[in-house]
């Protein structure tokens, strides 16, 4: 990622400790400049995939768009392959994991707000996921949803192309029905599993975007963020992102 360290100010995100739900305590892993504080929960992002780096009141984050996970989507020689198992190699869309050779760039602000209105996601990624892997919505073409191409996702709810691996559904290698994060949106909020870490259940005041306002193991204070919305699609999915984007987006380039 040479483009990031060519920034003078680099980030060093070390371990956090997860808040439980009666207690306010955290471990301070957050960088301070005079613009901006870097949020805890990028802590939670694989270095070895992913750089996040405090410009200002900006926050720059670059991946290699690889997942740190298994998947039937690696190349047979590579050591995180594993066979499918709710796909079969019939199903596969065409392309390995190692064929991405790229980074994806996404710039956001230190302290996103909501936006007057929402805005429509589109195609494409539409955020970052601690694994390295980009997210997309519930889409698989223009107006065409997801259900056409449900046998080609792997356990992760992923698969390749047309420019990356990325996921559609509920990624259980790092989240499976709980609170984990998942990763940042495009618009700066970020993303957590089916359940609140607030309450530990699943949150009843979600707007239509999956989003609401209230406390994260990453913060102090209650903020907004978005969760994997718990209604089952298709029997027994649950898509990441189906709703509009409820700040201002930047492009992930």
């Amino acid at each position: 990622m040479n483009s990031l360290r060519l920034l003078n100010l680099t980030v060093l995100l070390v371990s956090v400790a997860l808040v439980g739900c009666d207690s306010a305590d955290s471990e301070d892993n957050t960088t301070t400049t005079s613009d901006g504080v870097l949020h805890s929960a990028f802590a939670e992002f694989d270095s070895n995939n992913v750089s996040v780096v405090l410009s200002g009141s900006e926050v720059i984050i670059e991946t290699n768009g690889l997942p740190n996970h298994p998947s039937p989507y690696w190349s047979s020689e590579h050591e995180l392959f594993v066979e499918p198992t709710v796909t079969t190699y019939q199903k596969m869309a065409p392309g390995d994991i190692d064929d991405f050779v790229g980074t994806y760039t996404l710039t956001v602000s230190s302290s996103p707000e909501k936006a007057t209105n929402s805005s429509s996601t589109g195609l494409g990624a539409i955020g970052i996921a601690v694994s390295g892997s980009v997210i997309y919505n519930d889409e698989e073409g223009p107006g065409i949803p997801l259900d056409g191409a449900i046998g080609s996702l792997d356990f992760n709810g992923a698969h390749t192309g047309p420019q990356s691996f990325h996921y559609h559904l509920e990624p259980i290698s790092f989240s499976d029905d709980d609170s984990n994060l998942i990763g940042v949106i495009s618009d700066g909020f970020f993303l957590y599993g089916r359940k609140c870490n607030s309450t530990g259940t699943y949150p009843t005041d979600l707007d239509e975007s999956g989003g609401h306002t209230a406390q994260t193991q990453h913060s102090e204070s209650e903020e907004y963020h978005y969760h994997i919305e718990n209604e089952v699609y298709l029997g027994s999915y649950y898509i990441l992102f189906p709703g509009n984007y409820q700040g201002t987006a930047s492009g992930i380039r």
